[in-house]
């Protein structure tokens, strides 16, 4: 008995000696404003940690006196390392986290097989969180990413029709194709499987509070963890729920646009939750009423989303169902006349700032070309109606001995159709091409021409335009005259665009000793169709056109309607497209992270890609009966309507390729690393190739797969005050398909041109970076320095005709690849301090050539971007923005001369020496626009 109370009293002696030497660590964690940081992470030896909670407190349990290295990190700020002393007499260690700015120790999932932060990445990879997206003027998805380094955004038609692209992988990129080699992702899969004219995946994405972050991959490893895009990835990662509370956000947002202080009205919301035993949901959307910045006299766009996900957590990892639903009206704008090739001016009265030159809004009913039975409404007003329904199914599992499978898959149903105009160009009442074009000669009306307003009736003009043919110009013949002694040469523009599509992508991974495989599959399958149809259109060419009906009223013969009560003539007669496609994309990959040292890590990648293009394009021929479609020969406007010949023709093409990337990164420090990346990606042809190209012919070739090669060399840091990245890359694209939109003046037909294949390579540096100089304060800069070159470059010339018998070829090798800037970027300065907020941005384009000739440049412009938010409540903030500040006038794009049908490249040094007095077409960025943010966060 007594050697057991011996024992006893041994074991309470040393476990009270063993607990005096413990001891429990407490602390709060809190931001640059005295705010609490909940969910920050604290460490100080592998099971010795914390997690702050909501009022940004924590408590490290059993630690032994001593000294410790501790860690605290949290997404979002830089990352504390910090020497603390564990004793008897004080314990207790508060900190303050300064932002992140960069989000170098963000993990990033995009272009990484396997998660890592920035600075482990072999990668050029860029972060936007909610924050700085709430700080951003909501125009769209492209506005949106001209705040990403590197990246060249053309939103200057709105939030659709835009372009994007990085390090000038550009030329198939321009005008209608603006993502050709880009992949827009939503939460690691993309938006649309297929592009071709007028259908990119801008038309089905939309930003608001459901979405977390966008990760930005420019180039290099998009070659092998993107379908058919070596472009680069941008993809928004939406809100994901991990709260058992009840939490949201509300956003009431007013805003004025342009010079007739156009409103804006938006509401954003998002809720999510716990549902009990580990299943949590998240649900938002938005919904907007939007006039546009422009001067229209219709709602520019209209309409909203609705997304959701349902998760359910395990101890092995989550399943999760989610969805979209997308139902929106939105509009895009044309270009604006200009003279002066030195120093362009709007001309015709017209102004940069609040010219939209878009037709009204009019409720026509347009023969369908597929059966001339039916009819399809067209009023400019609905722009493009949007609509995409998708479900999808997200799946992780560890699956035990260092296994883990994920599974992604989803799918669309989409929709658009267009009802818009294209082209607004400046036509004499003196050509003949209006007169022509009523139905393609068939008549050809000459005489006293009439017209007349569409809403009021009253006659606007009456003409006589028989010396036309003698190159006399046409006469008035009353006191009446028409603006600018002129109509608008613009067409309506009709597309029926439908795409089933389902996408998926598999991964399995494996760990052992120091190698982290990664390899799966991904398929997309898409079923596709687009009908395209389009009528010339009689406007006034003014600032807000108006329509007109126009007669031909020749004394003693029977009035001629030359268009319907509308405007609209040559029903169906300009265009004709309809084509169906089923495509499928099927890839192989795999990915080794292999661990050399501690300090060194390879990135061995690979990917097999097989995409067929199966489909048929439908050919067509005029309608040809007496008095037209209506048998009335005083309607001339029916008279040519293209319907098809009941011949299709075929495409059944495969195309295989093998893409690699191989990446090395170098950890300096646990701050910085250096890092380099060879890429070797492919581009497969989009439909458009087939669509456009074709037109009444066999289609007897496949397209050329298109060649990426890039090598780009990186370092990352993170210093006391300053964060930055560099990255030194070359590119080179080779099999660049290039075609020419144009119009036979003869036959009345638009046409493209023969695809000629060119190659281009660029040299750049990209970089980005934060300087905090003191707590509150910051300022940041990203951009692009880049030498664009057009190594080989052929453009065909057809000489206003689809007569092949006097066309050329011109060599512009080596000129400076259009479009491209030498010099792009952002510099911001941020304030933030207790409840008040505020900052001013320099958005800097340099000069772009405007042409592959070189002949005419866009100039360099500026913008500045301001404001300033307050924290009104713990629940409660506000916050005004202002983009296009000082209301600046650049130019975004260069559309060529101001005739119907003409393209850029038809401007040559020799043009503008003819026609120095000439107008030409150029697209201004979007005005000033103001925006209130109510918010309440709960």
């Amino acid at each position: 008995m007594t050697d057991f109370k011996f024992v006893l009293c041994l074991l309470i002696t040393v476990s009270s000696i063993l607990a005096s030497a413990q001891t429990t660590i407490n602390g709060s964690i809190k931001d640059i404003n005295n705010q609490p940081i909940e969910g920050a992470s604290i460490y100080i030896k592998p099971d010795i940690f914390s997690i702050t909670n909501s009022e940004g407190l924590f408590t490290l349990l059993n630690a032994p006196k001593g000294n410790y290295n501790l860690k605290i990190s949290h997404l979002g700020f830089k990352t504390i390392f910090d020497t603390i002393q564990v004793d008897s007499k004080n314990n207790t260690f508060n900190y303050i986290l300064n932002p992140d700015f960069l989000n170098l120790h963000a993990v990033i999932l995009t272009g990484n097989f396997t998660p890592k932060t920035q600075l482990e990445s072999s990668t050029s990879v860029s972060r936007l969180n909610s924050k700085s997206i709430n700080k951003i003027y909501p125009q769209g998805t492209a506005n949106l990413l001209q705040n990403i380094p590197g990246t060249f955004t053309d939103a200057s038609t709105g939030e659709v029709f835009t372009r994007v692209y990085t390090r000038c992988i550009s030329a198939a990129a321009e005008d209608d194709m603006g993502w050709y080699y880009v992949s827009l992702q939503e939460d690691g899969l993309p938006v649309s499987l297929v592009q071709h004219s007028y259908y990119g995946p801008d038309l089905f994405h939309r930003v608001d509070l459901t979405t977390s972050r966008v990760e930005a991959l420019r180039g290099g490893s998009a070659s092998i963890t993107a379908m058919n895009a070596p472009g680069g990835v941008y993809n928004f990662i939406s809100r994901n729920n991990i709260s058992e509370k009840l939490n949201g956000e509300i956003q009431v947002q007013n805003g004025i646009q342009g010079a007739n202080n156009n409103p804006l009205y938006r509401i954003d919301a998002v809720l999510g939750g716990g549902l009990g035993n580990k299943w949590f949901f998240n649900a938002g959307g938005h919904y907007r009423h939007n006039e546009g910045a422009r001067s229209t006299d219709f709602t520019f766009s209209k309409g909203g989303q609705f997304k959701f996900d349902i998760k359910k957590e395990n101890k092995n990892g989550y399943f999760k169902f989610y969805g979209k639903y997308l139902n929106d009206f939105t509009n895009r704008y044309n270009g604006v006349a200009a003279t002066n090739w030195n120093n362009p001016k709007a001309a015709f009265g017209q102004n940069f700032n609040a010219t939209a030159l878009l037709m009204p809004e009019f409720n026509a009913s347009i023969p369908d070309g597929r059966d001339l039975t039916s009819t399809n409404r067209f009023n400019p007003a609905n722009g493009v109606h949007a609509k995409d329904l998708a479900f999808g199914i997200d799946l992780f599992q560890n699956l035990g001995n260092n296994w883990s499978v994920k599974n992604n898959m989803k799918f669309s149903s989409k929709k658009a159709n267009w009802q818009t105009s294209i082209s607004n160009a400046f036509v004499s009442i003196s050509d003949f091409i209006p007169y022509y074009l009523v139905s393609n000669g068939n008549p050809f009306p000459i005489g006293q021409i009439v017209f007349k307003d569409v809403n009021s009736g009253n006659e606007l003009a009456r003409i006589d335009n028989s010396g036309i043919f003698s190159g006399n110009p046409s006469e008035y013949l009353t006191s009446g005259t028409l603006p600018n002694d002129a109509i608008m040469g613009t067409s309506t523009w009709y597309k029926d665009n439908n795409a089933d599509e389902f996408m998926q992508q598999l991964t399995l991974r494996k760990e052992w000793d120091n190698h982290d495989l990664n390899f799966g599959f991904a398929t997309g399958f898409s079923n596709t169709s687009v009908f395209t149809q389009g009528s010339f259109a009689f406007s006034t060419y003014e600032n807000n056109p108006r329509m007109l009906q126009v007669t031909l009223e020749n004394p003693g013969d029977s009035v001629i309607a030359l268009s319907d009560e509308f405007g609209v003539s040559n029903y169906g007669g300009l265009f004709f497209t309809n084509s169906r496609a089923k495509i499928s994309q099927i890839a192989t990959f795999a990915n080794d992270s292999w661990k050399l040292s501690d300090k060194l890590n390879l990135d061995l990648g690979l990917r097999f890609e097989s995409i067929t293009h199966k489909g048929s394009n439908d050919r067509s021929t005029p309608f040809t009966q007496v008095g037209g479609l209506d048998g009335d020969e005083t309607t001339a406007y029916d008279n040519n309507i293209l319907t098809p010949t009941g011949e299709r023709d075929n495409f059944d093409y495969n195309y295989n390729y093998v893409s690699y990337s191989f990446g090395i990164n170098y950890k300096l420090t646990d701050d910085a690393s250096i890092f380099g990346r060879l890429s070797r990606g492919n581009k497969a042809p989009e439909l458009n190739y087939y669509f456009n190209n074709f037109a009444n012919v066999p289609i007897n070739q496949a397209g050329k797969i298109q060649e990426i090669n890039q090598v780009e060399v990186g370092l990352k840091s993170v210093l006391k005050n300053f964060s930055f990245t560099s990255t030194l890359y070359w590119s080179a694209l080779k099999n660049i398909g290039v075609s020419n939109f144009e119009f036979d003046d003869e036959s009345g037909s638009i046409f493209y041109t023969p695809i000629q294949f060119n190659s281009s390579r660029t040299l750049g540096l990209e970089w980005e970076a934060s300087y905090n100089p003191i707590q509150y304060f910051a300022f940041r800069f990203n951009g692009v320095l880049q030498d664009p070159k057009a190594t080989k470059w052929n453009i065909y010339d057809a000489s206003g005709t689809v007569d092949a018998s006097d066309d050329s070829i011109t060599d512009y090798s080596g000129n400076t690849l259009a479009f491209n800037p030498k010099l792009m970027f952002n510099l911001s300065a941020e304030f933030s301090k207790d409840k008040l907020s505020s900052f001013v941005k320099w958005k800097y384009t340099g000069k772009r050539e405007g042409n592959n000739a070189n002949a005419f440049q866009l100039d360099a412009y500026s913008v500045f971007d301001a404001g300033v938010g307050y924290k009104i409540s713990k629940n409660i903030s506000a916050n005004l923005l202002v983009t296009n500040l000082f209301n600046s006038d650049g130019l975004a794009n260069f559309f060529g001369a101001n005739t119907f049908g003409a393209n850029s490249n038809g401007v040559t040094s020799e043009f503008i020496n003819e026609n120095p007095e000439a107008s030409f077409i150029v697209v201004p960025i979007l005005p000033r626009s103001t925006l209130l943010q109510l918010n309440y966060s709960f």
